[in-house]
């Protein structure tokens, strides 16, 4: 995930859970009833946040869960969680060079029809028409979709529905991003970048302070 990010953000991931993850008092009420899979995903993306916040001489500290379900950074930093089936990893940067952050991993496979309608625009389904075939690139749309929306609820508050936000693929592993709705000036021109490998599609995208 690190060559996806500029340098100023710091990474760390992981395949699988990690037995050894435990939650601090803050987060324990987020998973105080959540299944084995929920709770190995959540305890392994914190973790994955602690050992990344490490590379910033930043002692472990709580992640807790905000109102809105999203993490909830140290002071002075921002930062990104993301998991699915074969990864689990953290971003995370000091707020002085970075407004927001935001990454995403998801299996390497096409969206199922239901799932690409709701998803997708008609520019973007036209374009993936015109695409030869291989790549899960609807995949990859619905992902940086993703990885947009966690820098943008951050900076707004805001919900942005995957309508909201127009995404354009450059093949080379580049995403550009085009918002529907009125946005402020910090994240119009948001860009990204993805990469398919290992079974999965990551992607990122940041925004400067």
């Amino acid at each position: 995930m690190g060559e996806l990010l500029p340098a100023a953000v710091r990474v760390a991931e992981r395949p699988d859970d990690d037995p050894t993850a435990v939650p601090l008092a803050e987060e324990a009420e987020a998973v105080a009833r959540a299944g084995a899979g929920r709770r190995g995903e959540f305890l392994t993306g914190r973790a994955c946040a602690r050992r990344a916040l490490a590379r910033f001489g930043v002692p472990p500290v709580a992640i807790p869960r905000g109102a809105d379900r999203a993490p909830r950074w140290p002071a002075g930093f921002v930062g990104s969680i993301t998991h699915c089936r074969g990864y689990r990893g953290a971003a995370v940067a000091r707020r002085a060079d970075l407004l927001a952050v935001g990454v995403d991993a998801e299996p390497h496979r096409p969206l199922p029809p239901r799932v690409a309608e709701r998803v997708l625009l008609p520019a973007e389904r036209r374009w993936l028409r015109g695409q030869p075939p291989g790549a899960a690139l609807d995949t990859v749309l619905f992902s940086a979709k993703e990885s947009v929306y966690k820098v943008w609820h951050p900076v707004t508050g805001r919900w942005l529905g995957f309508r909201d936000a127009l995404v354009r693929l450059d093949p080379a592993g580049t995403f550009t991003v085009e918002l529907l709705v009125p946005a402020p000036d910090c994240l119009r021109g948001i860009t990204g970048r993805f990469r398919i490998g290992d079974g999965l599609v990551l992607t990122a995208a940041a925004v400067p302070a």
